[in-house]
């Protein structure tokens, strides 16, 4: 019964237990991407914060180092995420 027609899985079919693994890879990357932006507005939002609430100039200029971290994390997660998503998608259709 085990190896019936009817009760097939993705164990059975390779084909199908790479296409899903596949597609739980491309969801891995989007969370990762997700990650990546909440990051960068935390570190953005940290650091507007910093400069606009308190006022010693040692947080202003740790304000000021967090805005400029933030985009550049915010970058490197746009690419990192572009640059997985071809890789997946060539893999997948290779």
């Amino acid at each position: 019964m085990k190896n019936s027609p009817d009760r097939r899985n993705a164990h059975d079919n390779p084909v199908l237990r790479d296409h899903l693994a596949a597609q739980r890879t491309l969801l891995a990357n989007e969370r990762t991407y997700l990650a990546y932006i909440r990051t960068s507005l935390t570190l953005f939002v940290a650091g507007v914060s910093f400069i606009k609430f308190f006022g010693n100039i040692v947080y202003e200029i740790i304000g000021w180092m967090l805005i400029p971290l933030g985009i550049l994390v915010l970058i490197k997660g746009i690419i990192s995420y572009i640059k997985m998503k071809r890789v997946i998608i060539e893999e997948e259709h290779s």
